[in-house]
């Protein structure tokens, strides 16, 4: 699979035979709560489309800074978004899909702490939250879908059949963001992440538009003690239950 996301063949091949209904699922939480992990693995589980949202708005940051634009004009912000075009490209190595902006492969840029200290704020600019809630929709409105965000349960699929809502301690979050920049920052310290996450979580759950909330509908999924494989497994369980 090259280029834009689709619906992917299994969950089609499953609805064709009436074996069970792709669901749309949804998985929202706070940063560094290893929500990106649990939908991929969930996403290649049931053969559905993965979708990570957070890559977009991580992606725009990185186009607006690159361009030098003040981040509080937002008639400037508006514009530039015009020039903007968001897409998907599958690596075979990652198991997973690149982000591509404007045609460049930018996975690994948009991974930068510079990118990181600043797409909070891009994203709770109503005009960026357009562009790429818009986007979300179209890729995920045959359903069969695992995406995850920060509103995705809330706004981007109010009717997802899964809401997930990944939740971890300060102490875990951290020190899983901490060993995931080392290597390209080994320099970092623990109070530098921990400062970051504090203040992401703060404009995520506090912004005016769409923000970071725990649905009435959502199922809670707290890893701090969980392995990747046992969150699997939960995940897993709540899907089967749905689909009887």
């Amino acid at each position: 699979m090259h280029g834009r996301y689709f619906f992917s063949e299994a969950a089609a091949i499953l609805l064709f035979l009436g074996v069970s209904k792709p669901l749309t699922i949804a998985i929202d939480g706070w940063s560094s709560c290893g929500k990106s992990t649990l939908a991929r693995q969930l996403a290649s589980r049931l053969g559905y489309l993965y979708v990570d949202s957070g890559a977009m708005y991580r992606a725009i940051t990185l186009y607006l800074l690159r361009k030098g634009v003040d981040l509080s004009d937002l008639t400037q912000v508006r514009e530039r978004l015009k020039e903007i075009r968001l897409d998907f490209s599958y690596n075979p190595a990652r198991g997973a899909s690149d982000m591509i902006l404007n045609g460049e492969n930018v996975e690994a840029e948009i991974r930068d702490m510079k990118v990181a200290a600043h797409v909070s704020a891009v994203a709770a600019i109503p005009s960026v939250r357009e562009l790429a809630v818009a986007r979300q929709q179209a890729l995920g409105k045959a359903g069969g879908v695992v995406m995850d965000g920060r509103d995705i349960g809330s706004v981007v699929f109010p009717h997802a059949e899964l809401k997930i809502f990944m939740t971890a301690s300060p102490e875990v979050r951290t020190q899983r963001r901490l060993a995931e920049l080392l290597p390209k920052y080994p320099e970092i310290t623990v109070e530098e992440v921990k400062t970051n996450l504090s203040q992401r979580d703060h404009i995520d759950s506090t912004r005016a538009v769409s923000p970071l909330i725990q649905c009435p509908d959502a199922r809670i999924l707290d890893n701090s003690e969980l392995t990747i494989e046992g969150q699997l497994e939960i995940a897993s369980g709540w899907v089967k239950s749905l689909q009887g």
